[in-house]
């Protein structure tokens, strides 16, 4: 992911400035579904960065094959990596390895949503740090961070697991949270703990509510259930008339991101597999801003 700060002591940019910078740093994650390679052809440019999620039902095996895919497409893909469901060190190996013979040079390390692992990984941190001791050949590792906490931890907890897992990260990816203030607040909160990493705030695409159902359905039962869960202070804006557009948090979050409070640094869209509406609206907001609207 690319940085948007400047650096030095010159004048901070305007808001027309930090949108256009925070556009062209922008990043989307994807589903790993049976069209999702035509469709990231047919609509992202291979500029933008992009992750896989793993789905508990479909395993790891669908995001390690969709990432080398788009790869060999020459995009730059991070598949995650959910601890959860990485059996063992010699899997782990496997994985490395696979990895650096399709070129693909970032991962981004979750838990996962397994109710029990499939083997010796129970957390983001035990991979981490078994992944490092190993050795590896990814230059950018990301890790997640909690805006609004963790449904299942405490803020306490989630945060010094965060602190742990920086030493073996190089950027910070947050949950979907829809108030600028409150991600804002929350990475000014991190920096002042120590944790330097850059920030990516994590917002949703142009996102209609026919897909986010049609995803849902997708995921199946299990998964579906839990992500409802999860993401409850959400919804009710998806099933809006129309769906979600990002326009007014990208907005809100841009200016923020030169402030020197903070380590944000970009955007990172969820898009649902809403591709073709998340690029055109990613454009449209490029034009007006290079019209000077």
């Amino acid at each position: 992911m690319t940085s948007l700060r400047t650096g030095g002591t010159g004048p901070a940019p305007t808001r027309r400035q930090a949108l256009t910078r925070a556009l062209n740093a922008i990043s989307y994650e994807i589903l790993p579904f049976r069209s999702t390679e035509e469709q990231v052809l047919e609509h992202v440019p291979t500029g933008i960065s992009m992750t896989v999620t793993t789905t508990e039902a479909k395993g790891l095996g669908p995001t390690l094959d969709l990432a080398q895919k788009l790869t060999g497409h020459g995009y730059r893909v991070a598949p995650h990596l959910a601890a959860r469901l990485v059996r063992d060190e010699r899997h782990l190996i496997d994985i490395v390895a696979q990895l650096r013979e399709a070129g693909v040079d970032g991962i981004f390390v979750i838990g996962g949503d397994a109710a029990t692992p499939a083997g010796d990984f129970h957390d983001a941190y035990s991979l981490l740090d078994t992944l490092d001791t190993l050795g590896h050949h990814f230059t950018r590792i990301g890790i997640g961070g909690y805006p609004e906490g963790h449904g299942a931890i405490s803020d306490e907890l989630i945060e010094r697991a965060i602190e742990r897992k920086a030493a073996y990260a190089t950027h910070i990816v947050t949950q979907l949270c829809f108030d600028a203030g409150t991600t804002a607040a929350w990475a000014g909160t991190l920096k002042r703990r120590g944790v330097e990493l850059p920030v990516f705030a994590g917002i949703p695409g142009a996102v209609s509510r026919q897909k986010l159902i049609r995803i849902s359905a997708g995921l199946g039962l299990g998964q579906s259930a839990r992500f409802l869960k999860k993401q409850q202070n959400m919804l009710w804006r998806f099933f809006l008339p129309g769906g979600y557009r990002p326009d007014k948090l990208f907005e809100g979050l841009a200016p923020r991101l030169a402030e020197t409070e903070t380590n944000l640094a970009g955007f990172h869209l969820f898009t649902f597999n809403e591709l073709e509406k998340t690029e055109a609206w990613r454009r449209k907001l490029q034009a007006r801003l290079g019209n000077g609207s």
